[in-house]
């Protein structure tokens, strides 16, 4: 090699190395949820990180830890809260445990369709809640979901309240929704996403609710008989950081941040609608499916006063009326 060519490769080599470093990222996150890679939220926290990556020009780059490769939900918001973790999307039935104002999301038949939905999680409740969640070491950007949950289960068609009678339901491990099912007559056991089509199979639980997307994704429907179309609860999630994460980004970082989060929202919600009538085309084969009818729905409605109650001194009758007057449109 002459001179001139060893000086050539090494002027190369040396740009190259500057180059690489001057393209790394200023801030590298983790993303961590227990969603399997195909369901609407995790494909919309694919979106989510391509809109930062993007609008950040490279200097935040997301690392997404899917399907529950760093633990459940609730060992993801301790990962959160002590920063091992930086984003995460919870369902906010486990995150009651650590902000006990979060069970409101979860009292059965808050919100009624989706227009309700968006008028509570988007508006002044929404906003309100996650301000709440800086007391837990976390920043709470935007309320997520993956659609109304439903009920499935092997031993009989729930056409009304006391259908549930017995039953052995799994459940999030979330008091709001453990209450919901003890009033309703059913046995609720609390089990991790992972652990629930095993529980189901080995008859561990005789049932669960989910909305459609998880018991697709997750193929709860090969190991269940009956699901009736309840939509009794949102299955919200919230979108949150770990707050010294969050309080490292200079202002325009963290509008890219919140702005990205609101498009991953809307992709997921979009993503949930357009998957919703496939699977139910699909599973009707495997599971007996069937409408909750106007008469069971009342029942249930009434029969759900008294977990308002329980819960209002913890999520403060306030939030609760204001929570109830937006999802009515008052």
């Amino acid at each position: 090699m002459t001179y001139r060519t060893f000086g050539t490769c090494l002027t190369l080599a040396l740009g190259t190395a500057f180059g690489s470093m001057a393209a790394a990222a200023d801030f590298e996150f983790t993303f961590a949820h227990v969603l399997t890679e195909d369901t609407p939220n995790a494909r919309a926290a694919v979106v989510f990180k391509e809109e930062v990556e993007k609008n950040s020009d490279g200097r935040i780059e997301i690392n997404i830890r899917p399907a529950a490769q760093l633990g459940g939900d609730v060992e993801i918001i301790e990962q959160t809260q002590m920063g091992l973790v930086d984003i995460s999307i919870p369902p906010t039935g486990n995150l009651a445990n650590f902000n006990e104002q979060m069970y409101l999301f979860d009292l059965p038949f808050l919100m009624e369709d989706e227009a309700a939905m968006k008028r509570v999680l988007d508006g002044e409740v929404g906003t309100e809640l996650l301000a709440t969640l800086d007391a837990n070491n976390l920043h709470g950007i935007a309320m997520w979901g993956a659609g109304f949950r439903h009920m499935t289960n092997n031993i009989r068609p729930i056409n009304g309240l006391g259908d549930l009678q017995g039953i052995k339901m799994r459940t999030l491990q979330a008091p709001t929704i453990l209450a919901t099912y003890r009033t309703y007559g059913a046995n609720p056991t609390a089990m991790a996403y992972v652990e629930v089509y095993n529980g189901l199979q080995q008859g561990v639980v005789e049932g669960q609710e989910n909305p459609l997307a998880n018991i697709y994704s997750m193929k709860f429907y090969e190991v269940q008989d009956y699901m009736t179309l309840t939509g009794h609860a949102y299955h919200t999630y919230a979108a949150i950081m770990n707050k010294q994460a969050w309080d490292s980004l200079p202002d325009d970082l963290k509008k890219v941040v919140e702005d990205a989060m609101i498009v991953g929202r809307d992709a997921a919600r979009q993503y949930t609608a357009e998957d919703e009538t496939k699977i139910l085309e699909e599973i009707s084969d495997d599971i007996e499916i069937q409408e909750l009818t106007p008469e069971g729905r009342a029942a249930f409605i009434e029969a759900s006063q008294p977990i308002y109650e329980e819960f209002a001194p913890m999520v403060t009758s306030e939030l609760m009326e204001k929570a109830l007057a937006a999802a009515k449109g008052e």
